[in-house]
């Protein structure tokens, strides 16, 4: 039975799905609430973001002359909404739609999911930090709350730990001793669920350079970059960067993505030309977040799959 059906046999169904609306009412309010401005950047692209590990909807551009180009549906808005600050727009948010390919079906994933990002000027991923502790609070409403049975407490302030901390403490493993390629499944498979354990949101921060490739590297530190996640509940919440400022840098680490994409069999496609230019001509120190809407509305409305707050997900259109 699909969505839409099940609704309409049960009404009271509706109070659920609806929570989204109130959760981006929320986020809007949050952001306006503190001087930012709300844009819109565009979802079908000609060079989309540069992630080895994702994979994108790739289509074509047809002009009614006969012209084609290649065309890509976003991963992020992040490239455009940096664009942005370097124009000197100061303290940006967006609320939009991303697409990834070849992700699993999961209840934490959806071929097409909602995004917020946000950006600011003259700011660390420190500041990022206590707007999100901020942010979250009053879309939940309380300290505490109840998800699937359990309690979680959001008080503020949040605990923060640093990556090479969580390796060593709950992996048991020093990071020099660690692979770049092992670092993903080790952190999945042996630091999230004890991540978990403690019924708080955690920031993770501090990230190995060779997993934060649009991050700037510690000034003190600089096999470390400036990069956080955000984790509640089993989930990953929302990924951060102090912006890689740096045109040169930037370049290097873009031609490394795609070499990388190469390797792992992805669709190939050129890097952005565009953000390198904007880079050259000067942005502004400047902190930003990508953050899963879907999993806050989850998390608000006690739901345990990111289907369960959309009336059409992805394997439910596609019989997946």
């Amino acid at each position: 039975m699909k969505t839409w059906q099940r609704i309409r046999e049960k009404p009271e169904l509706l109070k659920k799905y609806l929570v989204r609306e109130k959760v981006t009412d929320t986020i809007r309010n949050f952001f306006k609430g503190l001087g930012f401005s709300e844009v819109q950047t565009p979802i079908l692209v000609p060079v989309p973001s540069a992630e080895p590990n994702l994979e994108v909807f790739e289509t074509q551009l047809r002009t009614a002359g006969g012209e084609k180009r290649r065309g890509f549906l976003i991963m992020s808005p992040e490239y455009a909404l940096k664009k942005l600050v370097t124009a000197g727009m100061g303290n940006i948010f967006e609320i939009t739609r991303a697409f990834r390919n070849e992700e699993e079906v999961s209840p934490w994933h959806n071929p097409e999911f909602t995004m917020l990002e946000w950006y600011r000027a003259g700011a660390d991923y420190r500041k990022i930090m206590e707007d999100f502790e901020e942010l979250f609070v009053k879309i939940i409403g309380r300290d505490k709350f109840t998800f699937q049975g359990e309690e979680y407490d959001i008080g503020l302030p949040w605990p923060r730990i640093s990556f090479e901390e969580a390796f060593l403490r709950y992996a048991g493993r020093k990071l020099e001793k660690v692979k770049d390629e092992d670092f993903y499944q080790l952190f999945f498979n042996e630091v999230e669920p004890k991540l978990r354990e403690s019924h708080k949101p955690v920031f993770v921060y501090d990230y190995p350079v060779s997993q934060a490739s649009l991050a700037r590297k510690k000034r003190t530190d600089p096999r470390f970059a400036e990069r956080f996640e955000v984790f509640l509940a089993g989930l990953e919440l929302g990924n951060c960067f102090s912006e890689l400022t740096d045109p040169i840098e930037q370049e290097a680490r873009f031609k490394k993505d795609l070499e990388d994409r190469t390797k792992l069999g992805k669709t190939l496609y050129p890097m952005d030309a565009d953000l390198i230019e904007a880079l050259r001509t000067g942005m502004p120190e400047t902190a930003g977040i990508a953050v899963g809407v879907d999993r806050l509305v989850m998390l608000a409305a006690d739901v345990p799959t990111i289907a369960d707050t959309l009336f059409f997900p992805g394997n439910e259109l596609f019989g997946l």
